[in-house]
């Protein structure tokens, strides 16, 4: 073996496998083997002394560190200049957004990247109309209806259908496909709807056309807008809107580096180590943008602890906050009446080991990480 492979081999269970790998990577050929010893020990005295030394109270130092810059956050939307519906949140409500990890968020949207060569100016184009969601409103010109011959006619835009590469025939099957019970002509750019059967209901005209106005004939569900942009030496595509699964779904997209801003739907569909990872992401983005300096290991944490269940919660009352099982933490936390009336009819015991309970019943706090608890009690 290579001396040089056998000395590094040596570190292995001292050093992280990335820093290894990474020195390995980025050293030279020619370094002698007592530079690359002393190298190695650097790193590894870097290495320990980067390490939490127990009793540190992590919890503590990350909520400050994030806190203290966060309540200099701007509170404001971006807006992309040109394009209606395309809006960004950003600052303290977009970290709250994250952090409570909401279902609904205000702005979602993706960054949509392709193979090669959809990815090019000629292509990109193609790939914005098909990604977009037409609905049968985007390409009418105008609705009449007809309330006693139980008529609908819609005259559509020629000019959007030809963007779009459709012909009135073919908005006319889509209808078809969704709505039963009617009867439908075409002609070049008007297309004309009756209900089949005569009926009493004189509104039964106005039901079908809200109906018709919504029935999509083109794009992937949800995606409201998109946003073709350079980035480097490709083309890629912002939305607004979100549908990570059907996006994916497309041959044209590279899987690998989609990605959107709903972290539930990315752990619906990547799980919940994409979704861990992209909290992070979607945090720092928000830190950077806002010019603030906040090391990543608190963010790290507050991600761990919102995935650490197997799946994703927020920081508020109904996600972390009720998995503890002090009674008086809980209790502590805006809503306590109810938790101590449950607590009592089911006799839960509090063994009082975090931080809440005891600053309630006036007990030193047993604050710090991988502290060990002594066994005797020393005089």
């Amino acid at each position: 073996m290579d001396p040089k492979a056998a000395l590094i081999r040596k570190y292995e269970n001292r050093i992280p496998h990335k820093l290894l790998h990474e020195l390995k990577e980025n050293i030279s050929e020619r370094i002698g083997l007592e530079r690359l010893e002393k190298i190695l020990d650097t790193i590894v005295e870097r290495y320990e002394n980067s390490q939490v030394s127990a009793g540190e109270a992590v919890g503590l130092v990350g909520a400050e560190s994030i806190g203290e810059p966060g309540t200099q956050m701007t509170l404001n939307t971006f807006h992309f200049a040109g394009v209606s519906e395309m809006n960004v949140t950003v600052g303290l409500p977009r970290i709250i957004e994250i952090f409570d990890a909401r279902k609904e968020i205000k702005t979602p949207m993706m960054e949509i990247f392709f193979k090669s060569p959809y990815n090019t100016a000629e292509k990109i184009k193609e790939m914005a109309f098909a990604i977009r969601e037409t609905k049968v409103s985007d390409i009418v010109k105008e609705f009449m209806t007809d309330v006693f011959e139980q008529k609908l006619i819609m005259k559509l835009h020629t000019k959007h259908l030809e963007d779009i590469g459709m012909k009135a025939a073919d908005v006319g099957a889509a209808i078809r496909g969704k709505i039963k019970s009617i009867s439908i002509n075409t002609g070049t750019d008007t297309i004309e709807i009756s209900a089949k059967g005569k009926t009493e209901d004189i509104t039964q005209i106005n039901k079908i056309k809200e109906k018709v106005r919504s029935i999509r004939i083109l794009g992937v569900k949800g995606i409201a807008q998109v946003l073709p942009v350079k980035r480097g030496e490709e083309y890629i595509i912002l939305t607004a809107g979100s549908n990570m699964k059907d996006i994916l779904e497309l041959k044209e997209v590279d899987a690998q580096r989609t990605t959107t801003n709903d972290v539930h739907e990315i752990a619906s569909v990547l799980g919940i180590e994409a979704a861990r990872q992209a909290i992070i992401d979607e945090v720092y983005k928000v830190i950077e943008a806002q010019g603030l300096n906040i090391d990543v290991r608190h963010v790290m944490l507050v991600a761990d602890t919102m995935c650490v269940s197997g799946f994703l919660q927020g920081i508020t009352r109904y996600g972390v906050v009720r998995e503890k099982t002090s009674v008086l933490a809980r209790a502590s936390f805006e809503t306590p009446i109810k938790y101590l009336i449950n607590a009592a009819l089911v006799g839960e015991v509090d063994s009082l080991n975090s931080v809440v309970e005891n600053v309630m019943i006036n007990q030193p706090v047993p604050l710090g990480t991988g502290l060990p608890g002594l066994v005797t009690k020393v005089k």
